[in-house]
């Protein structure tokens, strides 16, 4: 969809006070959309009214769980695209505590899929998994062709729950577009726990004067991702309808490393400092190794590239925190 095509649509956005769905909400607002986020506000799981402090009077905000499928039926009804990004994301709790993956992922991937098939079956339905889906990589980079054989709970979870959208597309024509996100970063993530979002974290040591924790020797590779260049291509795979049960990498053909992010945190924020240790074993048990994502299928079917290097990335990111420490820290 052009912008314009945006103008007086209904958007529903699951997960839409955290990260990704608030910074969507900002964009959809200001190309004129009729915004709906749906948030359970979860403790620590990155729901922040003030993600949307610039839109708070032009969206509507409705605290309600993806898992009550009733609650689900009433918001998706009249909708003309469902972002489906509401899911539990930390790959530490999915070690000592399995149970929220299953439920929030898997069930509630189902019961948003269901009320779609209800009240809405005309809705696309955009849903946000992860590159971890696909668990060390056989060789680089890795296409949507790859074999999937993740290590964890959590990436489980997610595969599963995408492939309950590939078949509620196949059997019930409810038109679903599954993405595989790589490691997003930028504005409006949450910045007190280290469970999730690696970079944001570093931001986060860099602006309180911690040392980094640089694990082995910081050379494993990871394609990185600015939040504005992941919100593009959520809008875009809404838009096209020959994406429709398609799975999509979302992520970056140029690769970087943690240490990368390190030294360039350092310039940025002068005084940081860094350190190498050891892998923990739990961090160990699920490090898939070096991941960068083939783009070549999404660039080919939506036009869609990142434009935002890592360096530029991390200084917008920097600065968007030291304005707003007091809204994340």
């Amino acid at each position: 969809m052009n912008p314009e095509s945006w103008k007086g649509r209904g958007v529903l956005i699951t997960g839409g006070l955290g990260f990704i769905g608030s910074n969507l909400a900002i964009r959809l607002v200001r190309e004129g959309a009729r915004v709906t986020l749906c948030d359970a506000m979860i403790e620590g799981y990155g729901g922040n009214r003030a993600n949307i402090r610039e839109i708070a009077s032009d969206a509507s905000v409705v605290i309600a769980d993806v898992r009550d499928e009733a609650a689900m039926g009433d918001l998706v009804a009249d909708r003309d695209v469902v972002f489906h990004l509401a899911a539990q994301v930390s790959h530490v709790m999915s070690l000592s505590n399995p149970y929220p993956d299953i439920d929030i992922n898997i069930k509630g991937t189902a019961a948003v899929l269901e009320a779609c098939r209800k009240r809405n079956p005309d809705a696309v339905v955009v849903r946000s998994g992860t590159r971890g889906q696909y668990g060390p990589a056989v060789r680089l980079p890795v296409s949507e062709e790859a074999p999937s054989d993740p290590r964890g709970l959590y990436e489980i979870s997610q595969l599963t729950a995408e492939m309950i959208c590939r078949t509620y597309t196949r059997i019930h024509r409810i038109r679903t577009v599954p993405l595989r996100l790589t490691n997003v970063y930028g504005p409006r993530a949450q910045m007190r726990h280290s469970h999730f979002g690696v970079v944001n974290w570093f931001v986060r040591l860099a602006l309180t004067g911690e040392s980094i924790p640089i694990f082995g020797s910081g050379q494993i590779l990871r394609d990185f991702l600015y939040v504005d260049d992941c919100v593009e291509a959520l809008l875009k795979a809404a838009g096209e309808p020959s994406a429709v049960g398609e799975i999509l990498n979302v992520g970056n053909d140029r690769s970087g490393t943690f240490l990368e992010v390190a030294r360039i945190l350092q310039d940025l924020v002068p005084g940081t400092e860094m350190r190498f240790t050891d892998f923990t074993p739990e961090r160990r048990a699920q490090e898939p190794g070096d991941f960068v994502s083939d783009i070549s299928k999404i660039r080919r079917m939506l036009g869609w590239s990142p434009r935002v290097d890592l360096r530029d990335g991390l200084a917008r990111t920097v600065e968007f925190y030291r304005e707003r420490r007091e809204d994340y820290f």
